[in-house]
């Protein structure tokens, strides 16, 4: 599955001429750079707001637990893989986010409803569409639930001892308070939320270090080295190899940035935008900020703060947080068991709006019963909520299993579509890039 996920991203990245790369600045400038503008109104979610559920969704237990995992599994050569996929996967995550706004429609209830499951009913693809929207409920519930609040417990328990069972009561609590507002509550909530914890886990790295300023480099050696030769990085400890380097380094960066899976392009297309173009630039800009800088940040405080040991030793959320604590002392523990909490927290509302959007294709159409339409998601939410309760408590290794093969799962049939739909992207991006030029904007939202 890695390599189907590297060639789309390779494939996207030469088919805009390498755009995430050498047009880097625009990518910055258009979303970053548009905050400054004048402001969407106050009963829309605005492009910001999209990309910030998105990256509430994304920024969480993978870049915490999931890059420890990663280097206990593959070394410190999967970093290096890591960045790899994400740098392809840029473009990835610009072409579905591209389509998915593209093909958008508008919802039962108001707002916009988008995904990979209109892209693919747009072009006649209704029998994998209805199969993407039931694999993303199902991934929901592990990958946005199980692995979150299974982070969160271990995290806290490792450092204040509280019951496992506990937090995920706590959490459940949370979530459904935030949850009862749907998308615009989730969409401000994530506003607010994923600037206060990037910058918090920023500054925390930051000072890590600061104060293992001398491992920084010996880290980037191995992290570099092993991505070629893991036995002369780690001294042949472990039976490391470039291929478990290269698997899991593939795969915790997928799961972190979710690029290829199909699920953030599902709170991109729900943004008041008049671009396609430019809301993919919101997603690739995602990938940016979760795996090359904040992924990179665990790694190095993870390798340069010695808490790696070869063939043994703590793993997840308990390794970064060791990290932590001997660099910090017990301050640093609960900051980095904070952080690993509030990066959980964030990404289970926005998993569930996912479960719940996918839930209404499938049971909220004009057809069927009025019943049904009703219940359905908030019967969908409810068990959400509920699945938080076992997840606090299962053991690590079931959890990661059932998110890697769930992922699987959700990328196939999402990848077919962008790949079969690559030449409306390569069209778009070149029009943006001309008509930008001109002054003006090129909407691309589809019409119907």
């Amino acid at each position: 599955m890695w390599a189907v996920l590297l060639g789309v991203g390779l494939w996207f990245t030469v088919g805009s001429g390498g755009w995430q790369v050498l047009r880097i600045g625009t990518i910055f400038r258009e979303t970053l750079g548009s905050l400054f503008q004048k402001k969407a109104r106050k009963d829309c979610v605005t492009p910001f707001q999209a990309m910030s559920t998105a990256l509430a969704s994304t920024v969480g237990t993978g870049n915490i637990a999931g890059v420890a995992t990663a280097i206990v599994a593959g070394g410190p050569g999967a970093v290096f893989w890591m960045w790899v996929s994400a740098l392809l996967g840029m473009m990835t995550k610009y072409a579905e986010v591209f389509l998915a706004v593209k093909y958008r429609r508008k919802a039962p209830g108001g707002g916009w409803m988008g995904g990979p499951m209109t892209v693919m009913e747009a072009i006649g693809w209704r029998v994998p569409a209805a199969l993407f929207a039931a694999l993303c409920m199902t991934a929901a519930l592990g990958v946005g639930n199980l692995t979150q609040v299974n982070t969160l417990a271990d995290a806290v328990y490792t450092v204040f001892r509280a019951p496992r069972l506990i937090t995920g009561l706590a959490t459940a609590a949370l979530a459904a308070l935030v949850l009862l507002g749907g998308i615009r509550s989730v969409a401000a909530a994530a506003e607010k939320l994923v600037p206060l914890m990037s910058v918090l886990y920023i500054l925390l790295s930051g000072a890590v270090l600061v104060l293992c300023r001398d491992g920084i480099l010996p880290a980037l050696r191995d992290i570099v080295v092993g991505a070629f030769s893991p036995r002369a990085a780690m001294g042949g400890a472990a039976g490391y190899t470039i291929w478990r380097a290269l698997r899991f380094g593939v795969s915790r960066g997928v799961f972190s940035n979710e690029a290829g899976l199909g699920s953030a392009p599902i709170a991109h297309a729900a943004a008041e935008t008049d671009s396609a173009a430019r809301q993919g630039m919101w997603g690739a800009l995602e990938v940016f900020i979760d795996t090359i800088v904040l992924c990179t940040l665990t790694a190095l405080v993870i390798l340069s703060a010695g808490a790696f040991t070869p063939g043994g030793g703590a793993d997840g959320a308990a390794l970064t947080v060791a990290a932590f604590s001997g660099a910090l002392g017990p301050f640093g523990a609960g900051a980095a068991a904070v952080c690993t909490a509030l990066f959980a927290f964030a990404t289970i509302p926005g998993w569930c709006f996912y479960g719940e959007q996918c839930c209404r294709y499938l049971f909220c159409r004009k057809a069927g019963s009025r019943k049904l339409r009703t219940a359905a998601p908030i019967v969908y939410r409810t068990v959400f909520i509920l699945m938080l309760l076992p997840g606090s408590v299962l053991r690590l290794d079931v959890v990661w299993r059932f998110a890697d093969v769930m992922n699987a799962a959700m990328a196939l049939p999402n990848l077919a579509a962008i790949l079969w739909l690559s030449p409306q992207v390569f069209a778009g991006l070149r029009e943006f890039a001309l008509t930008r030029k001109g002054g003006l904007w090129y909407t691309h939202t589809h019409r119907r």
